[in-house]
């Protein structure tokens, strides 16, 4: 059903993909519309080891696209160096395959807090605040991932 990586010699797999995930400050995700259209996005993420978080509004394309289809892409990049001289860059990237599903109650706010120790962890009292203020106007979304692979160029 999934694709193989064409270029073997440039396959990343196992714990490396996952350092890319962990790492990487944002990713993009990428639904289906209704016209037919791939719709890609540029979100912040949290990676708890199987699974992507991401959180948005309470409405807008990327949720219209959900409800009609939870199937979903996501791609990473990371270590990324351009290299003029050679007409080429540096890079390392996961693109994963799965399903989204909403979180609520204390899974939802068990990935906000995420969010604070990857992009706020100095910031964690406020944080908490932020998140009891925000959590109401905030939907939380989980990727269950059914596919992932990994290629780079270093």
């Amino acid at each position: 059903m999934f694709r193989e990586v064409r270029r073997k010699d440039r396959e990343i797999t196992g714990e490396e993909l996952d350092r890319i995930l962990e790492s990487a400050p944002y990713g993009y995700l990428s639904t289906a519309g209704a016209d037919g259209y791939p719709y890609g996005v540029p979100i912040s993420y949290v990676y708890d080891g199987t699974s992507v978080y991401f959180h948005c509004a309470v409405e807008g394309h990327k949720l219209d696209n959900i409800a009609r289809s939870d199937k979903v892409s996501f791609c990473a990049v990371s270590d990324t160096e351009v290299l003029p001289d050679q007409f080429s860059t540096n890079y390392k990237s996961v693109v994963l395959f799965g399903r989204v599903r909403e979180l609520t109650g204390e899974e939802k706010e068990g990935a906000l807090r995420r969010f604070l120790t990857k992009y706020s962890s100095e910031y964690m009292d406020a944080g908490m605040k932020y998140i009891e203020a925000a959590k109401h106007k905030t939907r939380v979304f989980k990727i269950e991932v059914e596919h992932r692979s990994g290629k780079s160029r270093r």
